[in-house]
């Protein structure tokens, strides 16, 4: 359970990292409310993972997830570069999420 938690709780990291971006330096009313409530869900439910998970492991995998995700984001509504290097680091990314979780007992 926490290892769902804390794969939700990446995904919120996600909205709250594009909801940023789209806050345009939190001038922006809506995208700057989605963005402290993303965080605000984001954040508690890191913390209830971390109650099970190591605490090197579910912040790993947490900021993982946000970064993957928010990469991914950026590639398909912003239209940010897919470069060969890019992708490459994405790809080292998503591999050290998979030893992360193969190497955890929690």
């Amino acid at each position: 359970m926490a290892w769902a938690v804390l794969v939700v709780a990446g995904l919120f990291e996600v909205v709250w990292a594009f909801a940023m971006k789209q806050s345009d330096g939190f001038t922006r009313l809506w995208p700057s409310v989605v963005t402290l409530v993303a965080m605000a869900i984001s954040f508690a439910l890191l913390t209830w993972a971390m109650r099970v998970l190591p605490l090197g492991t579910a912040y790993a995998v947490w900021t993982g997830i946000g970064a993957l995700g928010a990469f991914l984001l950026g590639i398909l509504v912003l239209g940010e570069s897919a470069s060969p290097m890019r992708l490459l680091a994405a790809a080292m990314i998503l591999g050290g999420l998979v030893l992360m979780k193969l190497s955890s007992s929690g």
